[in-house]
């Protein structure tokens, strides 16, 4: 089965970026489709690889800062070729 993930990780403290960039590197050498934006990033994939790389990243991504948010969608499609109709 095939997902789409959107990730938004906010750490509530100064000095955030280091754990920002971190997270989006792993994410990127995972040989996943990864796409980023201002906002957000995305990963597709097989819902095992996906899941198996989000179990283990998200988890140093908290343990990463102080206080933080990680906010995550899931889709049972893969839209990494979504492009806008208008």
């Amino acid at each position: 089965m095939k997902i789409s993930v959107e990730l938004t990780l906010t750490p509530l403290q100064d000095d955030y970026e280091p754990a920002i960039i971190n997270f989006i590197k792993a994410l990127r050498e995972s040989g996943l489709t990864v796409l980023e934006n201002p906002l957000s990033t995305q990963v597709y994939g097989d819902y095992d690889a996906v899941m198996k790389l989000l179990n283990k990243e998200m988890k140093v991504a908290l343990e990463a800062v102080e206080r933080g948010l990680l906010y995550i969608k899931i889709v049972k499609s893969d839209r990494s070729d979504y492009a806008p109709h208008f």
